[in-house]
C-alpha cells in the first residue's frame, strides 16, 4: 500500500500554493507535515485526500492513477483541527456512521465502536449528543469516527490542537500505537516541533507551499539540508549569525572575534551562517570552548521551571531557552554563551555545510 505524489502542484488565481512535489508514502507509515500556519499543509492534505485536484502532477494509490477521482471512492478518512460532528446523532452512531455505510453487521459496529470510544476515554458518553460534549470530547469523538473507518489512507490536520495538555500528551503516546496496529498511511499536519519528535516516524518540512526535505524524523531534526528547514524543525526558531571564517579566526561582523575551534577549526576561509538552537544559547558558561557574545536583552518570558530570553545583537533577533527562573536587568548588555559544537554552518546558498558535532553523535 503506498501514497505517491509525481510533481504535484496547485495554483490558485495565479497564486502558487503548493510548488511541484514528489513524496511516496508506505504502508503502517507516521508521516508528519510540520510547517508554520500558511506554509501548505492542509493544502497538500487535501490534494491526496482527492478533495482539491492538482494543477500538475498526478497521485497514485497502489501503482493506480487516482488523481481524478472522488474522494467518496477513495478509502480516505479526514479530522480537522476543527471539530465535525453530526449534532443530531448521539455520540455512539457518530462513530458508527461510517461503518453503516460499509454494510457492516450490528455485532461488528457495536465492537468497534465500544473498542474505539474506550481508546478515546468516550465510553461513559455513548449516549450523549455532541453538543453535550467538551470541546475536547467533540474532537475526540470526531477523531473516533475516522479511525474506527479502517481507512488506508488516514489525514490528520492539527487534530489535537484544541484538547487540554493532559489529553494532548496522553494522545501523542497512544496515537502512533494505533497507527502501527492499523497498518494504514497516517498524515499528521502540526506546526510544532516537539509533536513531531514525540510521534517519530517521518516528517516532510514545509515553507511556502515547498517540502524542503523528507525523511526519518530524528534524522531531519539532527541535519536539516538547509537553513530554512533548520528554522521550521526548531521552536522557537533557529538563531542566525553571519561569521566569518579566516587564517584560523572566527569574526562576527560587529568586531568580535574567537578562536575557531572544535569542529569549526576545519572549515574552509569564506563567509558563512551559523545557526544555533535557542536551548544551546547559555548564560552561564559550562564549556572552556564555549564562544561568548554580548548583546542586549530586550524581554524575558517565565515558563515555569524555564526563561525565554529574548536578545538583541547588533540586529540579529535572538532567543535563548534558559533553565531556571531568571532575574535579570531588562534593556542591559548581558553575556550569552554557545559551545561551538551546537553550532550549524550554512553556506551562502543556505544549504547545510556542516551540521552541528553533537548531532553527528546523538
Amino acid at each position: 500500500m503506498t501514497l505517491t505524489l509525481e510533481g504535484v502542484s496547485k495554483v490558485v488565481n495565479g497564486r502558487t500554493h503548493i510548488h511541484p512535489t514528489d513524496l511516496t508514502l508506505s504502508r503502517g507509515t507516521m508521516n508528519v507535515l510540520l510547517g508554520p500556519t500558511l506554509a501548505g499543509k492542509t493544502t497538500l492534505m487535501r490534494l491526496m485526500a482527492g478533495l482539491d485536484k492538482p494543477t500538475t502532477g498526478r497521485i497514485l494509490w497502489n501503482g493506480a492513477d487516482v488523481t481524478g477521482q472522488r474522494v467518496q471512492d477513495r478509502a480516505v478518512a479526514m479530522v480537522y483541527q476543527q471539530f465535525i460532528n453530526y449534532p443530531s446523532m448521539t455520540v455512539y452512531d457518530n462513530i458508527a456512521s461510517p461503518l453503516r455505510l460499509q454494510g457492516k453487521s450490528a455485532a461488528e459496529i457495536d465492537a468497534a465502536v465500544h473498542k474505539t470510544a474506550d481508546m478515546m476515554k468516550l465510553g461513559p458518553m455513548l449516549s450523549r449528543k455532541p453538543l453535550e460534549l467538551s470541546g475536547g470530547q467533540q474532537q475526540r469523538c470526531a477523531l473516533a469516527r475516522a479511525l474506527v473507518k479502517g481507512a488506508g489512507l488516514v489525514l490528520l490536520d492539527e487534530p489535537l490542537a484544541n484538547l487540554d495538555y493532559k489529553l494532548r500528551e496522553e494522545l501523542r503516546i497512544e496515537i502512533p500505537k494505533i497507527f502501527e496496529e492499523s497498518g494504514a498511511i497516517f498524515v499528521y499536519a502540526t506546526t510544532e516541533p516537539e509533536e513531531a519528535l514525540l510521534l517519530g516516524g517521518s516528517v516532510a518540512t514545509l515553507w511556502e507551499g515547498r517540502v524542503t526535505q523528507f525523511g526519518p524524523t530524528a534524522q531531519v531534526y539532527r541535519q536539516p539540508v538547509d537553513a530554512t528547514t533548520a528554522r521550521v524543525f526548531s521552536d522557537p526558531p533557529m538563531n542566525f549569525l553571519s561569521i566569518t571564517k579566516s587564517d584560523g579566526t572566527l569574526q562576527f561582523g560587529d568586531g568580535q572575534s574567537a578562536p575557531a575551534t572544535g569542529a569549526l577549526a576545519d572549515l574552509p576561509d569564506g563567509d558563512y551562517t551559523a545557526g544555533f538552537r535557542p536551548n544551546h544559547l547559555e548564560i552561564d558558561r559550562h564549556s572552556a570552548d564555549a564562544m561568548t557574545f554580548t548583546a542586549m536583552l530586550t524581554v524575558t518570558e517565565i515558563t515555569g521551571s524555564e526563561t525565554f530570553v529574548h536578545l538583541d545583537h547588533h540586529g540579529d533577533r535572538w532567543v535563548g531557552l534558559i533553565h531556571g527562573v531568571r532575574k535579570l536587568d531588562l534593556g542591559k548588555p548581558i553575556d550569552v554563551h554557545l559551545d561551538p559544537s551546537h553550532i550549524y554552518i550554512f553556506g551562502q546558498d543556505g544549504r547545510l555545510f556542516a551540521p552541528a558535532s553533537y548531532a553527528q553523535a546523538a
